[in-house]
């Protein structure tokens, strides 16, 4: 028990000894989120650098309850949750365009043959492209799906949904099957 107090005693004074050399090397302006870093940076953003936070709380719970209703296997409450078309890109690297009715039907017969989904909500993050002026929820989670025939599938996840008008319009998916 020691050893851990000690431990974590050794990580907070680690933690606490930041110098204001590295605080200001990146400062940016929560006011103003276009202030340029002082870093010199190998890379420039291809779709945006310029991001806030600035994504409803109805956002966000419309994201999560479209998980809560797929864990629930409520279609229709999932299908309240979905734009008139999707762009979903697939964990397996394929794109699809699909209309509300079409995703919702692939989704329920891929639904339907699960007896029970788990998901454990590790996080998610608001994000607002500033530039873009497009919200986005991402999300990061471990699901459980048990199938009619028994057997049990488990991954770790981690995706994006942007929401525009109170609705998801474009979801990618990034999965890592647990062994």
């Amino acid at each position: 028990m020691k050893k851990i107090i000690l431990c974590f005693c050794f990580a907070t004074f680690l933690l606490s000894c930041n110098s204001n050399k590295e605080k200001n090397a990146s400062t940016t302006s929560t006011a103003d989120s276009t202030t340029k870093s002082t870093v010199d940076l190998p890379y420039t953003a291809s779709y945006s650098s310029s991001w806030s936070t600035d994504v409803s709380d109805a956002d966000l719970k419309l994201v999560l309850m479209s998980y809560k209703d797929w864990q629930d296997n409520n279609m229709n409450g999932l299908t309240s949750a979905i734009g008139d078309s999707v762009t979903w890109d697939m964990s397996t690297g394929d794109r699809k365009k699909l209309s509300r009715a079409d995703l919702i039907k692939m989704w329920t017969t891929t639904r339907d043959s699960l007896s029970s989904v788990k998901i454990d909500m590790a996080g998610w993050q608001k994000m607002y492209a500033t530039d873009k002026k497009e919200g986005y929820i991402v999300t990061w989670y471990d699901e459980t799906d048990t199938y009619k025939t028994g057997k049990v599938d488990s991954a770790s996840y981690h995706d994006i949904n942007r929401v525009k008008d109170g609705k998801i319009t474009w979801y990618s998916q990034y999965k890592r099957p647990k062994k």
